[in-house]
């Protein structure tokens, strides 16, 4: 690939943004930034090793590395292989980390390859940027705290009265990225609140297998304006639950013991239940979170892309002068 930065005043086309992620194949985290880069006149790339897990129609540009002949900026998400490996070939661009998806506060084994050469890192709030300081290594170094993109253009929360959003993980791995545990739980938990009179609506995973909830309403949207109808949610805490939170909806979360999650994420739950008997009531009496819990989760509600793009921007501009 022919990358690097250009030289200062020879920039004739868009700015463009090479981001690499640990789901290779996940465009899905990349697709809020796209509203803010066509405002911009930016172009956003998301590499992929080859094009096997990209459905038709994706709205994210996708390319090889060796496709781009030219970018401003290499954003890597995560220190898994994939990102680790953009970074070591396209060592000419400059290289930010910035968090799009929740990782767990211990040091990846690859973040040591380049966090050297880190321009700045985001995240999207104040506790995400401590698991992620701890995830990539940095030693406390500063991280900007930017918000979540997806909070830029949130519903108005309308609840339909006994509807409960089902917010879906992950089933099984595959080659996009790995699965989590507590679907049993999950499916089990839906059971009992439908039993219990509720309109169960849906919220799959891009990922999740879709014929384990054809019982039920699957939403035609994504979970963050699908819970817009919803009055509680419940589901495998992630990276969408303090979105959800942000919303307006009051959150409960199904745990199991091999789950890894982030606290920050229980905390914008009003309960955690690690059996389906417990639903029902927890559904009943959940609560939506404080604003003072909510911005230590998902960071400060709107405007969070333009945040994040100036930060990308500065990154690459400073390459360019030097």
């Amino acid at each position: 690939m022919g990358g690097g930065a250009t030289a200062a005043g020879a920039v004739t086309r868009a700015p463009r943004v090479l981001i690499a992620t640990n789901e290779p194949w996940g465009t899905y985290h990349a697709a809020p930034l796209l509203p803010e880069a066509r405002r911009l006149g930016w172009e956003v790339v998301q590499l992929v090793p080859d094009r096997s897990g990209i459905k038709p129609g994706d709205p994210v540009p996708v390319a090889l590395p060796g496709e781009v002949d030219e970018a401003d900026l290499l954003v890597v998400t995560g220190a898994g292989d994939w990102p680790a490996e953009c970074a070591a070939r396209l060592r000419r661009l400059p290289l930010v980390a910035s968090s799009l998806a929740y990782q767990l506060p211990v040091e990846a084994p690859r973040a040591k390859e380049f966090r050297g050469r880190l321009r700045a890192i985001t995240a999207s709030s104040p506790a995400e940027a401590k698991v992620f300081d701890d995830y990539l290594g940095t030693g406390r170094r500063p991280i900007e705290v930017v918000g979540t993109p997806q909070t830029d253009d949130l519903p108005r929360h309308a609840p339909e009265a006994g509807t409960v959003l089902v917010l879906t993980s992950v089933t099984k791995a595959d080659g996009t990225g790995g699965a989590a545990p507590g679907t049993e739980l999950l499916l089990a938990a839906a059971e009992r609140l439908a039993a219990a009179g509720k309109h169960i609506l849906v919220g799959l995973h891009p990922r999740e297998d879709r014929s384990l909830w054809e019982r039920y309403e699957i939403s035609t949207v994504p979970s963050v304006q699908a819970s817009a109808r919803a009055e509680a949610a419940i589901g495998i805490p992630g990276t969408v639950f303090p979105v959800v939170a942000a919303v307006g909806v009051p959150l409960v979360g199904c745990t199991d013991p091999r789950l890894q999650i982030p606290a920050y994420l229980l905390s914008v739950c009003t309960h955690t239940i690690t059996a389906a008997d417990g639903a029902v009531a927890a559904v009943e009496t959940a609560e939506p979170v404080s604003r003072k819990v909510l911005y230590e989760a998902a960071g400060p509600v709107g405007g969070s892309a333009r945040r994040l793009f100036k930060v990308w921007r500065k990154a690459a501009r400073r390459a360019r002068v030097a």
